[in-house]
């Protein structure tokens, strides 16, 4: 048995920078790996999708190079072979990147393989079984394939196995219509193929305010995304050309005939086969493991970062994970998930960022909200860019002036939200950053003018 001070696996987001961290720190640390360095975002998440997210946008812009006076000297056509190919060489750089990270660290030992647990410091992986006084759990999750009636006698791909594709569907049917789907439905449309984006809620992305799904559905309907709500009663069958799918909606014919099938449903924790039970480590209904506000498991000293612990679904919660628990081992420090404000995009263009509340858990919460609005045809840069669609929201308590929430659904929308974090965070009121000056022109500069003209959230201002 070899016998380490901590154990850390899984190398998503924040496993390897806590075993960075630890290792810094003089720990003998082992670095358990099943399959490849970098998780979930490095792999098949956040920078691969970008990748193809930017190939779709430099296609969409120049099939609109006319209304900017360039000519592009013919129709535009996609190579979707190289399209992936630039994607893998970045995924693969990245992911070699993390790897070389771990082997150099002077006091880490990387060991390639499946872990599960012996007991709760006790870890056997293959014919090796290690130890340590703590461990850390960073092993992520994957998509999730739900029991749709006759799903199993079709073919069909997820978020991780639609990216191996080389070809532009020619009918891509998309089930889910959050931030997954909507992402991959307007890259394929993009791309050249049909789309239909199929949601069995009365809207779109239903964590989001009305008025940002509306908007966001507009934004996907413009550019001839197909999408259909109220979907409720799906079922795949085997057609000549592909693929049926009964859709069953209040709006549009009930069957839709398709190339391929995505599912983009969720995601599950990759906790079912890690022997938690034989370590005394809880889970809850989901899998996710079960965490306190330190991120510490049911067991002593073990403890569950990223998106198996269900505190968070971001890169960025990972990564403010490991922070977290670093700082507080290493540095007796006191910080908590949850003092951490929720912020996170959608990568649909023009994006969506979100920091904060939206007016639902405002209102919940008892606040007496106060609300500016912007539409981006009234933001000169947006204009000066010719990219005029979404608009802007700020939330505030009519009470304390404290920002309480914002989505700007906009270009630079995932950037220009986080200047508003910080204000959340410290509890500012906003006339902290309604009196500071921006540089113009951006799309962040209009944020002290909302500020500037809140009014009482009404059903008419919604």
């Amino acid at each position: 048995m070899a016998t380490y001070d901590a154990i850390v696996i899984g190398t998503g987001q924040s496993g390897p920078a806590l075993a960075a961290r630890l290792s810094g720190a003089g720990q003998r640390v082992a670095v358990i790996e099943r399959a490849r360095f970098g998780g979930t975002c490095v792999n098949n998440g956040c920078t691969p999708t970008k990748t193809l997210v930017a190939s779709a946008f430099v296609a969409q812009l120049a099939r609109r190079a006319g209304e900017y006076g360039i000519d592009v000297g013919g129709p535009v056509t996609v190579d979707m072979a190289r399209v992936k190919a630039r994607k893998d060489a970045i995924v693969a750089k990245s992911a070699s990147s993390v790897e070389r990270w771990m082997r150099s660290l002077s006091n880490a030992t990387v060991v390639i393989g499946h872990a599960r647990f012996v007991d709760a410091h006790t870890v056997r992986v293959g014919n090796e079984t290690l130890a340590a006084e703590r461990v850390y759990i960073n092993v992520g999750g994957r998509p999730l394939v739900p029991p749709l009636a006759g799903i199993d006698r079709v073919p069909f791909l997820t978020s991780e196995t639609v990216m191996d594709l080389d070809i532009v569907p020619e009918h891509l049917i998309i089930v889910g219509g959050s931030y997954i789907g909507l992402e991959f439905g307007q890259m394929y449309r993009r791309f050249g193929g049909h789309v239909t984006i199929a949601e069995m809620t009365p809207r779109l992305i239903g964590r989001e305010d009305p008025d940002v799904s509306d908007a966001v559905k507009d934004i996907l309907v413009r550019e001839g995304v197909d999408v259909r709500l109220n979907a409720r009663c799906m079922a795949f069958t085997r057609a000549d050309a592909g693929i049926s799918a009964r859709l069953d909606c209040t709006d549009g014919a009930p069957d839709v005939r398709g190339t391929h099938v995505l599912l983009a449903v969720g995601r599950v924790p990759n906790t079912d086969d890690l022997g938690l039970a034989e370590a005394g480590i809880a889970t809850d209904a989901r899998g996710y493991i079960v965490v306190d506000d330190e991120l510490r498991t049911s067991a002593p000293n073990v403890y569950a970062l990223g998106d198996c612990n269900g505190r968070g679904a971001f890169t960025h919660t990972s990564y403010n994970d490991y922070e977290i628990v670093a700082d507080n081992l290493l540095e007796g420090a006191a910080r908590k998930v949850s003092d951490r404000v929720p912020i996170y995009g959608l990568f649909i263009d023009p994006p969506l960022g979100r920091v904060g509340m939206n007016e639902a858990e405002a209102l919940a919460q008892g606040f007496d909200v106060l609300v500016g609005r912007r539409p981006m045809t009234r933001v000169s840069r947006a204009v000066e860019k010719g990219e005029t669609q979404g608009f802007m929201k700020v939330l505030v308590d009519a009470a304390s002036r404290r920002i309480l929430g914002a989505a700007v659904l906009g270009t630079g929308g995932d950037e220009a939200v986080q200047t508003l974090v910080d204000a959340i965070d410290a509890k500012l009121p906003c006339t902290v950053v309604q009196h500071g000056v921006r540089i113009h022109p951006t799309v962040s500069e209009l944020i002290p003018t909302i500020l500037g003209e809140l009014a009482p959230l009404r059903p008419g201002n919604r």
